[in-house]
């Protein structure tokens, strides 16, 4: 069976209200973002399906393919305020621009904070990008990088909560 998702999970201390406006904000993407591609962004934080942001992106963080600096569109596929956020992109530049795959966190609250699950899965991508073979474009070392760097940023310096027996 071929993978086509990864998950990872952290407990973090910190309340998932406070962890959700991180990841509502577009600039919340940027700052806690491990890959590297991430430059910066424009727009409002989103706060429904359908809304939505720029991300302006560098690939030569990866150096897998010459696009260098392009723009995508976050489009939120899902929203449960403080426990589920999901996003697609699109890249107005490819053909077929919406590639398919989706990125996600869903929050729940712990003694001491949350339990944070980050999520990256290409298994419904278009079958024009799943000829190419080129999934998975992040690893699963990047997904727990980026709650690593999310838990610095909503709760710097803060022990794990002590997972429940």
């Amino acid at each position: 069976m071929t993978v086509a998702r990864f998950e990872v999970h952290r407990l973090i201390p910190a309340s998932p209200d406070a962890i959700f406006k991180v990841l509502c904000d577009p600039a919340g993407h940027v700052a806690i973002d491990s890959s590297g591609m991430l430059m910066s962004s424009t727009g409002a934080p989103v706060a429904a399906v359908g809304d939505s942001f720029v991300v302006h992106m560098d690939r030569e963080a990866l150096k897998d393919v010459p696009l260098e600096l392009y723009d995508v569109t976050v489009s939120i596929t899902a929203f449960e305020p403080n426990r589920r956020i999901e996003w697609t992109i699109f890249a107005w530049f490819l053909d077929p621009p919406k590639i398919g795959h989706v990125y996600g966190y869903e929050l729940e609250p712990c003694d001491g904070g949350s339990s944070v699950t980050s999520y990256y899965d290409w298994s419904q991508i278009d079958p024009v990008w799943k000829e190419r073979a080129i999934f998975p474009i992040l690893s699963e070392t990047n997904l727990r990088a980026t709650l690593g760097i999310l838990a610095r940023t909503v709760a710097p310096s803060m022990p794990r909560p002590i997972p429940a027996a």
